[in-house]
């Protein structure tokens, strides 16, 4: 089928994505819309699209769109993909899909019912670092796997809204979604919450949080994500035969493995956009008309979804 994608919004992560569709050497950027016209137009502008428009609505009846892509901030993304599927649009939404666990299965429910494609715009899942580390953990080559250790930070400033609980910022709405889904990729089940404690800035969103999470009967996880330090955003997964290190685990080109036995493999995929191979994905499913992707999956953006609002729930009350 023809993919001809409308942007929703003008966020940082922009830029990325369109590279990342053009890249992927199939689909075009047609329209680009923002609250304001005139941000619309620099971003048009810096990046080579045709149309502008200085509100959402006219995107969403601009012919030519069949696929927008939600980039705007979180609190905003169920609002943004309904007013999509209502107007007959395939959905691309940044993660995270949404804040409450209702509105993500109401969206669902609606691109089924419109047999309209949505998924989760979630690229660690679709890393191929990724997939060479899961066939050597499905291959026991690092035995039982005990202990998986995650650091990830970021600047506040990187995006003045994280530090906004009203928009949905903070680090655990911002950053976590990479760590629960990527650990339920690689060992095909969600982890289960045991345990967290967030430091919250003034206005109430976290700043920094620690979240304690099982895989199975005995894998512990520590993942722990920041705003106010820039930590050394690394991934260690600790196995009885040794151990895997993956620098920027969320958008990860290498991953190292020491064995005990002295041996070190080197797993490497250069690439310039890392979001090339979700958007692959994406089109993939949209040529087999799929309606959801079987990776970044209607359950596990469910799940996650769910996993986050009782996180949050709990730290708020």
């Amino acid at each position: 089928m023809e993919k001809h994608y409308g942007i929703l919004s003008t966020a940082s992560i922009v830029p990325r994505f369109v590279n990342a569709v053009r890249n992927s050497g199939e689909g075009d950027i047609v329209a680009i819309a923002s609250r304001s016209l005139d941000k619309a137009q620099e971003k048009a502008a810096q990046l080579g699209i045709g149309r502008y428009y200085g509100s959402y609505q006219e995107l969403m009846e601009d012919e030519q769109v069949n696929i927008i892509y939600v980039a705007t901030i979180n609190s905003e993304h169920y609002a943004n993909c309904l007013m999509a599927l209502e107007h007959g649009k395939h959905v691309i939404c940044e993660k995270p899909f949404a804040l409450k666990k209702q509105q993500a299965e109401t969206l669902f429910r609606l691109a089924q019912e419109r047999q309209l494609f949505i998924m989760e715009a979630q690229k660690v899942v679709f890393l191929p670092v990724m997939a060479a580390i899961k066939a050597r953990l499905q291959a026991g080559k690092l035995g039982k796997v005990h202990l998986i250790d995650l650091t990830s930070s970021c600047e506040a400033t990187y995006n003045n809204w994280l530090s906004s609980l009203e928009a949905g910022g903070g680090c655990l709405y911002g950053n976590a979604s990479y760590s629960i889904q990527m650990l339920a990729w690689l060992f095909d089940r969600m982890p289960v919450y045991r345990a967290g404690t967030a430091i919250k800035a003034e206005g109430g969103a976290d700043v920094q949080c620690v979240i304690n999470l099982t895989v199975g009967d005995d894998t512990l996880v520590v993942s722990k994500i920041s705003t106010r330090v820039n930590a050394i955003n690394k991934a260690f997964i600790y196995g009885e035969l040794g151990y895997i290190e993956i620098a920027d685990y969320w958008k990860a080109r290498e991953a190292i493995i020491r064995y005990y036995n002295g041996e070190t493999e080197v797993l490497s995929f250069p690439c310039q956009y890392e979001l090339t191979y979700e958007v692959e994905h994406i089109h993939q499913c949209l040529d087999q008309g799929l309606l959801t992707s079987p990776i970044m999956s209607e359950r596990m953006t469910v799940n996650t979804t769910e996993m986050l609002e009782n996180i949050h729930n709990r730290w708020c009350e």
